[in-house]
C-alpha cells in the first residue's frame, strides 16, 4: 500500500463516543480525519432544534471534539473532513473558525454546501419535477402539509476541491456518507470524474468505515470473538492511488477488523449489487476481501460504472405528535388482561378511530411457572398520533392513569406518563442532478461551483442480476461456487451457520445474511429464499421483499419495503429503526444440515 492515503474516522452518528477524536488523532499515524454525524433521524433532530433557534442545526459535539484535537491536527498536518454541518455547515464552520483563534492557531476551514433545497422545491414542482416517493411513487404536493427540510446527498469532489484550494478543515452539511472518504482519497491521488473504478473501490471502503467501529467488531454477530469490545478503536482505510484500500485500525485500540466484520459491514443499508452515488455506482458484486493480516482486510477488484442522472433528496415532513404508554402485564392471562385496558381505554378517548393513527402492541414475555417477578412480565405497549397535540398529550395519558384501580389485576405502567412530542416523516425522492447548487466556500472567502457528472448512466439500481462485470484485479479470487451440504440434518438456530447485520434505510428495512464458509452459503443460498424469510419473519407478510445474492461476499441481502412506515421517526415499532432484525432471524430454529449444525 506504498502512497496510501491513511483515513480515519471517528464518528457513526450524532451521540457517538466524544473521546474518539482524539483517540484516532493521538494513538496511531493518519492523514485525514473524518466523521459521520448524519442519518434521516438525525436530520429530523437537527430541524427541531433549529426551529427553535436559527443559530443551531449542527452537530455540536463535533466542537467539543475539535477543541480537543485542534493543535495536534494543525503540528501533524492531518487533514479533517467531516458532514457535522447538517443543516447549519456556515454555523458549524463557523465554531470552528472561533475555536482555533481562541487558541491561538492559524486554521483553514472551508465549508462544503448547496445540499439545501427546501426553498426551492416550489421552483422544481413548477417545472414539471414531482418530487415523488421512491417507494411508492406518490407526487410530494398531495401531502396536507409542506416541508421542513430537502436536503440533497451531494457527491465527493467538493471536498477534493476544498483540499485542492488548501483547506485544513471542510466542514459539509448533507453529502453521501462515502464521500467523507471518497473526497480526500480523490484529492490526495488526482483522480478524474471518469476514473470509475478507483472512485467505487473508494466509495466501497468509505461505506465500510463511515458507521465508525461497526466494522471493528461493534453489533457484530460473533461478537462473543472480538478482543476488547468494551471499547473498541475506530476503522482507518489505507486507500491506494487505484482504489483499493486495507480497512485496519490503531494497534493500541480494541475490536478487530476481519473479513466477517468488514463483510457485516458491506451488507448494511444497501439494496442490489448496484451501490449508487453522485460520483459513481460501485458494483458490489465485484468486490474482493482478503484478510492480509491481523486487523488488516484488504479490498479489491470493485468495478464502478457511471452515476445516476439524478441526486437523492431526504425531505423531512412534520408528522404531527405522538405519545406512548406501556402498561406491565404480570403472570397469567395476558393477552385477556391486554384486551380489557383496551376495551376500557379506548371510550375514554372517543374510540381508536379517533385518532389519525394508533398501534397497539402486546410484547410477550412471561414464561410459565416464573421464578422471579422480571420473567412473569409482558407488556401492553399503546401509541397514539395526530395532528392536533392535545388528543395525544394530558388527555391520553390521563385515559390510561384512570384505570389505574379499575382495570386489570396487576396494574402497572412501566413510567409515569409523559407528554406528546413532535416527530417528522422521511420521504425519499429524486432531482435532475443539474437541479443541485453544489458549492464550495473556501478558506478564504471565495466560492466555486461543483457541476454534477457530466457522464451519467440511467440504469435499474434494483436488478438482482445485472450484467456481470469481471474485478478490476486478480489480487484476491472470489470464493469458487460449492455445492449444497447434503446428508442428515439437525434443528438449530440460524445463527449457527450465519451471521446477520440490519437497520433502516427510510421506511425500509435492510438485512444482510452471510455465512461463514462456502459450505455455509451454498446451503443457505438455497435455503433462505423469500418465502423462506417471510415464514420465518411474521411481520413481513403482505410486505415486497426483495432478495439479492452476492456470492463474492457469501451473503443474502434482503430489503423489507415499508416496514418502518414512514422511516425511523415516526415508527412505532419496539424497534424502530429494524436493527435487531437480523438477529430475531438468527435465533430463529431451522433445518440446517448437520455437518453445519456440528461446525465450530
Amino acid at each position: 500500500m506504498s502512497g496510501a492515503l491513511r483515513i480515519a474516522n471517528c464518528s457513526g452518528f450524532y451521540g457517538d463516543r466524544l473521546s474518539a477524536a482524539r483517540e484516532m488523532v493521538c494513538d496511531g499515524p493518519i492523514d485525514v480525519l473524518t466523521g459521520d454525524y448524519l442519518a434521516e433521524l438525525t436530520m429530523a433532530i437537527l430541524w427541531k432544534a433549529r426551529a427553535s433557534d436559527p443559530a443551531a442545526g449542527y452537530a455540536t459535539s463535533f466542537v467539543t471534539q475539535w477543541e480537543q484535537i485542534a493543535a495536534t491536527v494543525v503540528e501533524r498536518g492531518i487533514k479533517v473532513v467531516v458532514n457535522a454541518g447538517g443543516l447549519n455547515p456556515a454555523g458549524l464552520a463557523g465554531a470552528v473558525r472561533a475555536v482555533a483563534d481562541r487558541l491561538g492557531l492559524t486554521v483553514r476551514v472551508a465549508q462544503v454546501d448547496g445540499d439545501d433545497l427546501l426553498a426551492r422545491l416550489p421552483e422544481l414542482q413548477a417545472a414539471g419535477e414531482p418530487l415523488a416517493h421512491l417507494d411508492d411513487g406518490r407526487p410530494l404536493a398531495g401531502q396536507p402539509v409542506p416541508p421542513v427540510a430537502a436536503n440533497a446527498y451531494l457527491g465527493c469532489f467538493g471536498i477534493a476541491g476544498a483540499l485542492t484550494a488548501g483547506a485544513d478543515v471542510v466542514v459539509c452539511g448533507r453529502v453521501t456518507d462515502a464521500a467523507l472518504t471518497m473526497g480526500p482519497a480523490a484529492w490526495r491521488h488526482g483522480w478524474a470524474r471518469d476514473d470509475w473504478d478507483a472512485l467505487a473501490g473508494a466509495l466501497v471502503a468509505g461505506h465500510v468505515i463511515e458507521c465508525g467501529t461497526q466494522a471493528t467488531g461493534g453489533n457484530y454477530s460473533f461478537f462473543t470473538e472480538v478482543p476488547g469490545l468494551a471499547a473498541p478503536g475506530f476503522p482507518v482505510a489505507e486507500v491506494a492511488a487505484d482504489g483499493s484500500a486495507v480497512i485496519t485500525k490503531h494497534a493500541a485500540h480494541g475490536g478487530m477488523v476481519s473479513v466477517g466484520t468488514v463483510t457485516a459491514q458491506l451488507l448494511y443499508e444497501v439494496a442490489g449489487p448496484r451501490y449508487a452515488s453522485p460520483d459513481v455506482v460501485a458494483r458490489l458484486d465485484t468486490i474482493r476481501l482478503e484478510q492480509e493480516g491481523p486487523d488488516r482486510v484488504r479490498i479489491s477488484g470493485v468495478r464502478g460504472e457511471p452515476p445516476p442522472p439524478t441526486t437523492k433528496v431526504a425531505v423531512i415532513l412534520p408528522g404531527g405528535w405522538r405519545n406512548t404508554v406501556g402498561f406491565l402485564l404480570t403472570g397469567l392471562d395476558a393477552e385477556a388482561k391486554a384486551a380489557l385496558v383496551e376495551q376500557a381505554l379506548w371510550p375514554r378517548l372517543g374510540g381508536r378511530e379517533s385518532f389519525a393513527r394508533s398501534d397497539v402492541r402486546l410484547l410477550p414475555g412471561g414464561r410459565p411457572d416464573p421464578p422471579s417477578p422480571e420473567e412473569a412480565l409482558s407488556e401492553l405497549r399503546v401509541t397514539v398520533m395526530d395532528p392536533d397535540p392535545a388528543k395525544v398529550g394530558r388527555r391520553f395519558s390521563a385515559a390510561c392513569v384512570e384505570l389505574a384501580l379499575a382495570s386489570y389485576p396487576g396494574f402497572t405502567l412501566t413510567a409515569p406518563p409523559g407528554r406528546e412530542t413532535a416527530y417528522a416523516s422521511y420521504w425519499p425522492t429524486l432531482v435532475p442532478n443539474q437541479a443541485v447548487p453544489h458549492r464550495v466556500v473556501h478558506h478564504d472567502g471565495t466560492t466555486s461551483a461543483v457541476g454534477p457528472a457530466s457522464v451519467t448512466a440511467a440504469v435499474d439500481l434494483d436488478d438482482p442480476a445485472p450484467p456481470v462485470l469481471a474485478p478490476a484485479t486478480d489480487l484476491a479470487g472470489g470464493p469458487a461456487p460449492t455445492p449444497p451440504p447434503g446428508g442428515p440434518a439437525a434443528r438449530a438456530p440460524l445463527g449457527r451457520v450465519a451471521g446477520a447485520r440490519s437497520g433502516d434505510k427510510g421506511g425500509n428495512a435492510n438485512l444482510g445474511v452471510w455465512a461463514r464458509s462456502p459450505d455455509g452459503y451454498a446451503w443457505l443460498d438455497g435455503f433462505l429464499t423469500v418465502e423462506r424469510l417471510r415464514a420465518l419473519l411474521p411481520e413481513t407478510a403482505g410486505l415486497e421483499v426483495r432478495r439479492y445474492a452476492f456470492g463474492n461476499l457469501l451473503a443474502l441481502n434482503f430489503v423489507i419495503v415499508g416496514l418502518l412506515g414512514e422511516g425511523v421517526a415516526s415508527s412505532t415499532r419496539p424497534d424502530p429503526q429494524a436493527k435487531g432484525l437480523g438477529e430475531h432471524l438468527r435465533a430463529r430454529l431451522v433445518e440446517l444440515p448437520a455437518s453445519l449444525a456440528e461446525a465450530p
